[in-house]
């Protein structure tokens, strides 16, 4: 006598099954390589692009805010402190607009077989750590070329990874979301992203952000992780108070678009 499996959605706040997530390995791993591939697939300059984006935004940020409006960089060559902050920031952006665009792009699959919904916005954003490794190793280039010598301080460099995943991860899923439901996120999305650009000190140093509103500032993640990135790479003197704020702001992200992704999971079928 066969026995059937009832599958019903969750109702309210409910926590991530992980279990059931690592059961699923195989299928994250297999969206994550289709997600790379299909990123590169057909295209004559392959993951060059992930060197060329960044880097081009460096030489423009670089003419604009570096040599004709002056900006300052904390005596920092200015090209290498802009690009230091565009290996993070490229990454965030382009999880946030991978992972918005998850689960509509892969309506087919939600509605034909259950598989747990989350591995979807998890292998947009884990695909992308290829092209956030390859901007570390042009980073590393750029080292050499400046004649900037890591202190042990690099060392710290995976806590600020780690921090840049819970934030993008907390985020895109919020955003992979409200997409299912609202689709102006997808439009919305690409000049929202341009503007958030500007509320990260990624063209610009945080010392010109006036002193009584630091704190508030530095409650957006990504303000510690692009500091940090920077106080790693420089063996500067870390920027704790940016980072002490970042890092519970992060976890809150994650666990609040956790949340919010498993108390929505039951309308996706009915509305991708």
């Amino acid at each position: 006598m066969s026995s059937k499996i009832q599958i019903r959605p969750v109702s309210g706040w409910q926590l991530i099954n992980w279990q059931e997530l690592v059961e699923y390995r195989d299928l994250l791993y297999f969206l994550t390589i289709r997600g790379i591939k299909a990123r590169y697939a057909q295209s004559v300059l392959g993951v060059s692009w992930a060197i060329i984006q960044p880097l081009f935004s460096t030489v423009i940020f670089t003419i604009i805010f570096g040599k004709l409006a002056k900006v300052g960089s904390d005596g920092m060559p200015y090209a290498l402190f802009s690009f230091t902050a565009m290996v993070p920031w490229n990454y965030f952006s382009s999880t946030l607009t991978e992972s918005a665009n998850s689960l509509v792009a892969n309506s087919n699959m939600i509605n034909k077989v259950y598989f747990p919904r989350l591995i979807l916005p998890l292998s947009a954003a884990f695909s992308k750590l290829l092209d956030l490794f390859i901007g570390l190793a042009v980073l590393g280039g750029f080292m050499i070329y400046f004649k900037v010598v890591p202190d042990v301080t690099i060392l710290l460099l995976p806590v600020f990874i780690a921090m840049l995943l819970c934030t993008s991860l907390g985020i895109g899923m919020v955003l992979s979301a409200m997409s299912v439901q609202y689709r102006d996120v997808k439009h919305a999305l690409t000049f929202v992203v341009q503007l958030l650009m500007y509320a990260a000190p990624v063209v610009y140093p945080v010392s010109i952000i006036p002193e009584q509103f630091r704190l508030i500032y530095c409650l957006n993640p990504m303000v510690g992780v692009i500091e940090g990135f920077r106080a790693s790479v420089f063996g500067n003197p870390f920027p704790w108070t940016y980072i002490g704020m970042g890092v519970p702001a992060a976890i809150i992200l994650f666990i609040f678009g956790a949340f919010y992704f498993r108390r929505m999971e039951k309308n996706f079928a009915d509305l991708a």
